[in-house]
């Protein structure tokens, strides 16, 4: 939660509004970029296997930092340390 979600009932209703202001705007911007790809020739079905794929990689990621992170805790050493040992790019 931001700071200003902790103030009084005032505050916390300009929070609310500004957050779903927010969440509108990427709405908006999330159905444009989509319109974009479908002008492109893109499929619907397309953009959800993606989407699907995507989110199945960032599990597997997320699974393999939690395990090297986990591994780098044993050795006592940080998980940087760690990348070289498994050819990982800092980027990865």
């Amino acid at each position: 939660p931001s700071p200003r979600s902790c103030q009084p009932n005032g505050g916390n209703e300009e929070s609310l509004q500004y957050e779903i202001e927010e969440l509108k705007r990427k709405d908006l911007a999330l159905d444009q970029e989509i319109a974009q790809l479908l002008s492109e020739g893109y499929s619907l079905e397309e953009l959800e296997k993606h989407i699907s794929l995507l989110h199945e990689y960032n599990e597997i990621k997320d699974a393999g930092q939690m395990l090297l992170g986990k591994l780098a805790v044993i050795r006592g050493v940080t998980t940087k340390q760690l990348y070289p040992e498994y050819d990982l790019e800092l980027s990865d």
